[in-house]
């Protein structure tokens, strides 16, 4: 096994255990203080809501889309450049 792949392993493993850590914690809370949670639920959903996240991800996509037509002219223009020096 490559060194890498090790690494990443135990780097994966040691994601899920932390997630299973926060997630015994996070339900505990919530057994304990149901009341408090709910608050918390209820705020963290109004701020969210609040979040321009629809025109964030518009904008995102138009200026991905925007910029994908000159990326694709240059990687084709590349291409091209390739197969006319191998010939």
């Amino acid at each position: 096994m490559e060194p890498n792949t090790d690494i990443a392993q135990r780097g994966v493993r040691y994601a899920q255990d932390q997630f299973s850590e926060v997630m015994t914690q996070t339900e505990e809370f919530v057994r304990e203080k149901p009341t408090q949670s709910l608050l918390i639920a209820l705020a963290a959903g109004f701020v969210l809501n609040r979040l321009p996240i629809g025109r964030l991800l518009g904008a995102i996509t138009r200026l991905l889309l925007f910029a994908l037509k000159p990326a694709l002219l240059v990687y084709g223009a590349t291409k091209v450049y390739e197969v006319m020096h191998e010939e």
